[in-house]
């Protein structure tokens, strides 16, 4: 399968600071996504059911007598190990993880285990298809871990007419009855107008539709304008 351009977008994404749990092990502090994060990623990027998750082994490698908690019960630690497959259309991918339990109660202990080991598993198997799941935790630098920032947009770029003119790229009509309607309205406004500065503040409003009609049509358009405001102009000089 091919992932479309939306999900290579989001899988290719940086991973959201917001999104990244830590702690304490073995004195130094640990990154990581949480399982529910990781579930809901897939789903938002993949589809509720367009991912699978399967268990291929899982097995108790530690199960011992230790005393638990700070008056020093008696309990049970247990420790498993899983392995995880993720299948995504025909993208397979697998995870090894590990868990454990510590409880008063064994059979607690081992339930506490293997969720934990299945957990793990499953969010290695995710982490390999990119950084929203966890792969940007495994770059020291953590350069894919923030928040992408939007792309400023492009300056429109001017259009340059047959007769030389510049003018911005407006939204293309495709109507010719709309650009009529637009043409005539425009030529009729322009006839309303009594003061130069207000002509060409108006003109500037209209840049948009303007910039829609045909070449014939705006070049025409504009030779209009520049007459009726010179005829402007030379009045108000008169006067």
């Amino acid at each position: 399968m091919s992932f479309t351009p939306e999900q290579n977008k989001a899988l290719g994404d940086k991973l959201d600071p917001r999104h990244v749990a830590s702690r304490q092990q073995s004195g130094r502090s640990l990154s990581y996504i949480e399982g529910w994060h990781a579930i809901a990623e897939a789903n938002r990027i993949f589809g509720f059911d367009a991912w699978n998750r399967e268990t291929i082994d899982i097995r108790c490698v530690s199960e011992r007598e230790r005393k638990i908690g700070r008056d020093n019960k008696p309990g049970w630690g247990v420790s498993y190990t899983a392995r995880v497959r993720v299948t995504v259309g025909d993208v397979v991918r697998e995870g090894v993880g590990a868990g454990h339990g510590i409880d008063a109660d064994c059979g607690s202990a081992h339930e506490s285990a293997i969720k934990e080991a299945e957990t793990d598993a499953m969010k290695r198997a995710l982490m390999t298809f990119g950084n929203p799941f966890g792969l940007a935790l495994y770059d020291k630098t953590q350069a894919n871990v923030g928040v992408d920032q939007p792309e400023a947009p492009a300056e429109p770029q001017h259009e340059v007419t047959p007769a030389g003119r510049k003018r911005r790229p407006g939204p293309r009509l495709t109507d010719q009855g709309d650009i009529g309607a637009i043409y005539e309205a425009l030529v009729e406004n322009l006839g309303k107008q009594s003061d130069a500065e207000r002509l060409t503040a108006w003109g500037k409003a209209q840049a948009k539709q303007i910039g829609s009609l045909p070449d014939r049509d705006f070049d025409a358009f504009m030779a209009a304008y520049d007459k009726r405001r010179d005829a402007l102009k030379a009045q108000q000089v008169a006067s």
